[in-house]
């Protein structure tokens, strides 16, 4: 297995696999193309687990790495490899990609192949994104995974898709503008374009700062955070479920992954001085977008807004440890590994949840045709097993003790208390607005009487429903009951990722 280029294969098997998927669609057989679909995304994700099988925990150094010429002339290298913080999160991409193929197994009519060949070939490019070493190799891909989703949401999305695509190209995209120029700006002072070298940069503050905000710049607008966040409720909603899914449990994630793999290590002393407005941007997002969330009719936006609430506590957990250090009545700095160990469990939680509960909007929207809360009422009469999952998402969704969703929060907000008891009660607040605006969703969509006909005719989930809730129903008690498995894997990272950051570059 050592020798075997495991993550090449992992970036370009459902790359090469999406083209062959498009390439066959034009034979019509639409059988063919989803069968092909499914063997590529279940292939990817067993070469994935390699990743984890093989995986020495004992090691912050990276794993599994390829290197060679790309481009030589500016010492750009086809260069991957993967950490603690990498590696899980290449595992929710493959896991999920599986359960978006399945879930437009009867429902996409319109132009299968294209749909399911976008699927693999942005799986393939989200892999390599978090796995990519070179800092342009990086940008390439960052910049390339826009366009399958782009191309999503424009063909088989709602009324106002065009609108929804265009404003998402243009905040992702200007962003990323400004992230390039810090690359480059960081080429001409080092002389390469190797990430790891970036971290051992030295900057002076003001250049930190510039560079800081520039990735702020990209990286915000991903996560996405409070004030560039206002792109991800359109887009949800006229995202195609497979496109929400996807956006949700693992597009997101690379904001947040963005933080860890450049802000914070290449520029320490800038995330020191600029720690406080990222703390108050992101528990502006846990507090009054959650509040937002309470006032939503339509189910998409208001779990479009519960990831925006959820991903708060992300950027919360990655910039709380500056405030943890630094805190004099807590001595030796403790519950800094906790407050990034949590930014990780929140992010792979919510990858699980976010996608379960657009997966769940999905299922009714394919029987309703319309998102509407107002529209439902007694569903549990009708659907009795699916509502039961529903429940269950929805109650990890507001942070139920015993699912994923109540581990990555609770570890935030008690590591938060070692920075400031205001920041912890603030972060606290999301487990009463998440119960509040989640539970009362449920209670008009689920519980009571029968409203109309549509609801008193609607069939349980089939098979092929049943089996996605129950594999991500799965997936959230397993990381709510026993998350060590995910935690070990990623401590020694955390450890020198912390031993890092804590050294000045001043």
């Amino acid at each position: 297995m050592s020798d075997l280029p495991l993550l090449s294969l992992v970036v370009w098997l459902p790359i090469i696999g999406g083209v062959a998927v498009l390439l066959s669609g034009d034979k019509g057989d639409a059988g063919g193309v989803r069968v092909l679909s499914l063997v590529v995304a279940i292939a990817t994700f067993v070469l994935s687990l390699g990743l984890y099988t093989g995986f020495d925990s004992s090691t912050a150094a990276m794993q599994f790495v390829e290197k060679s010429p790309w481009i030589p002339a500016f010492d750009i290298n086809y260069h991957f490899g993967v950490d603690g913080f990498s590696m899980p999160l290449i595992i929710l991409t493959t896991f999920t990609t599986i359960l978006v193929v399945i879930a437009g197994w009867e429902v996409i009519k319109k132009k299968p192949a294209q749909y399911y060949a976008a699927f693999l070939i942005m799986e393939g490019l989200m892999v390599a994104v978090f796995s990519a070493l070179d800092a342009i190799f990086f940008y390439v891909f960052w910049e390339a995974m826009l366009v399958p989703m782009f191309i999503l949401i424009g063909i088989w999305g709602g009324e106002r898709r065009v609108y929804a695509t265009i404003k998402f190209f243009i905040y992702t995209f200007i962003g990323s503008v400004f992230m390039l120029v810090a690359l480059i700006y960081m080429y001409f002072k080092g002389g390469s374009f190797a990430i790891l070298d970036m971290h051992m940069l030295k900057l002076g503050l003001n250049e930190q700062i510039l560079i800081f905000l520039a990735f702020l710049a990209a990286f915000a607008v991903k996560v996405p955070m409070w004030p560039v966040h206002t792109w991800l409720p359109d887009a949800h909603v006229e995202a195609p479920t497979g496109g929400s899914v996807i956006l949700a449990a693992i597009m997101l994630k690379i904001g947040g992954y963005g933080f860890i793999r450049f802000s914070l290590p290449i520029t320490p002393d800038a995330s020191r001085e600029l720690d406080w407005l990222i703390i108050l941007m992101s528990l502006v997002a846990v507090v009054y977008i959650g509040f937002v969330a309470l006032v939503q009719r339509d189910m998409k936006k208001l779990v479009a807004y519960s990831s925006i609430a959820h991903m708060g506590f992300v950027t919360l957990g990655l910039f709380v440890v500056f405030q943890i250090w630094g805190n004099p009545a807590n001595a030796g700095g403790n519950g800094a590994a906790l407050a990034v160990e949590g930014a990780m469990i929140q992010m792979i939680s919510h990858g699980f949840i976010s996608g379960a509960l657009f997966l769940m909007i999905g299922v009714l929207y394919d029987r309703m045709h319309t998102r509407e809360i107002s529209a439902y009422g007694g569903v549990v009469n009708t659907m009795p097993i699916f509502a039961g999952f529903a429940v269950f998402f929805a109650m990890s969704n507001a942070g139920l003790p015993g699912t994923s969703g109540f581990v990555g929060e609770f570890m935030v907000i008690i590591a938060s208390f070692h920075a400031n008891f205001w920041y912890a009660l603030l972060a606290a607040l999301t487990l009463i607005l998440g119960a509040a605006y989640t539970l009362w969703m449920v209670k008009r969509v689920f519980y009571g009487e029968v409203v109309n006909e549509n609801v008193a005719a609607l069939q349980d989930i089939n098979s092929r429903e049943f089996i996605i809730m129950a594999l991500l129903a799965i997936a959230v008690l397993a990381l709510g009951l026993w998350p060590a498995p995910v935690v070990d894997v990623m401590h020694a990272s955390v450890e020198n990722f912390l031993q890092h950051i804590a050294v000045s570059k001043l």
